[in-house]
């Protein structure tokens, strides 16, 4: 089939690194490896970011009137034209930055319509966020297949289908070659303490704050941290791990092919997760065969299994934080027990080829 992927949220070509970004490119190649032909036309493109929520009734008239340029310019196209694409496919539709197009035009071509990673939140029903909120509401009921990577969006995506819509689960995946090569840990040296987040304000920084409180209830033993990431929130991060002087290194943000080495350097990848989704930082370092500390919250329990590849804690809680940080830091046989679980885990479960395979027996429910 010739598919055109819609990436509302970031597109695969983006600058700017994030989760986002790695899945939208992680879902072309799949696509690809499945034998079909993936569409980005600049027709189908909207402008990348989360716009503002008072913003949300221009951007579904400007967005009407885009749907229906598409639908003239594939009209206009003979049957068999490489740009006339069979199937519309969106990733990450949510009331924030909902998929305005994919409905409209697949119900005028008569295309199957699929999207994966939506989520529906009725509390968003009301106020300035319900434009946006009901727009995924008419997403969900248009759509044919709805792919699922968080566990937690089951039941609310399922209560919005049309009958004889599917829902399929896809777990979360990444690449995990790359990230399964030897270790470059010094043993030489004290642990390393890796997390990678790109700083923003709110849910990022939120995560730093908790994770530089628990940090300093750990002065006691011996760790190295390592940061990787940037935004505008770093100043006010720089501040939070001021008081851990040079034992936390700001390493800014690194291409995605640099980051296979530098989980491979590490000992232990920590992250609070103040409401992640399931975090692609946490495959590429299990991946790595880190162990991982974490917060429980989302779809983190889905992709990181709690005593078995790392360690789960009550979101926020730096006190359980730091105590789950020091049961590993203490016990290098525990770290090391845990960390063969997570590669071994992370490659049968969330490696592209498992992937490709549950996305090929959804995308065949559509024929």
């Amino acid at each position: 089939m010739r598919v055109l992927l819609h990436t509302p949220l970031k597109p695969p070509d983006s600058p700017v690194p994030s989760g986002d970004r790695e899945m939208a490119r992680g879902l072309s190649r799949l696509l690809r490896h499945l034998g079909h032909e993936v569409l980005m036309p600049a027709a189908s493109r909207v402008e990348p970011g989360v716009p503002a929520t008072n913003a949300h009734i221009a951007l579904e008239r400007r967005a009407r009137a885009q749907a229906a340029r598409l639908i003239a310019q594939w009209k206009a196209l003979p049957a068999h034209h490489p740009e006339r694409f069979d199937l519309w496919f969106t990733y990450h539709c949510y009331y924030r930055k909902p998929d305005w197009l994919g409905p409209v035009v697949s119900g005028a071509l008569g295309i199957p319509y699929v999207i994966a990673e939506a989520s529906h939140a009725p509390r968003r029903a009301q106020g300035p966020t319900r434009l946006g909120h009901r727009a995924v509401e008419r997403a969900l009921a248009a759509a044919d297949l709805v792919l699922t990577l968080n566990p937690r969006d089951v039941p609310g995506v399922k209560a919005r289908l049309r009958p004889g819509a599917r829902q399929a689960w896809l777990p979360p995946f990444i690449d995990t070659a790359p990230f399964r090569r030897p270790s470059q840990r010094d043993p030489n040296e004290p642990p390393l303490l890796l997390s990678v987040g790109m700083m923003r304000t709110r849910d990022k920084a939120d995560s730093y704050r908790v994770l530089a409180q628990a940090l300093a209830k750990l002065k006691d033993r011996p760790w190295r941290a390592l940061l990787v990431g940037d935004g505008p929130a770093r100043p006010e991060i720089e501040s939070l791990m001021a008081p851990l002087g040079d034992r936390v290194v700001f390493a800014g943000a690194r291409p995605h092919a640099e980051l296979p080495a530098i989980y491979r350097s590490a000992d232990l990848y920590l992250w609070p997760a103040i409401n992640e989704a399931y975090g692609m930082a946490f495959l590429e370092a299990q991946a790595a065969g880190l162990p991982v500390v974490a917060g429980r919250t989302g779809g983190v329990p889905a992709v990181v299994a709690d005593g078995v590849t790392g360690l789960l804690t009550t979101i926020g809680d730096a006190d359980a934080f730091a105590a789950a940080v020091a049961r590993l830091l203490d016990v290098p046989q525990e770290r090391a027990r845990l960390g063969a679980a997570a590669a071994a885990r992370v490659t049968a479960r969330h490696d592209e080829r498992a992937a490709a395979r549950a996305l090929a027996v959804a995308l065949r429910t559509l024929q």
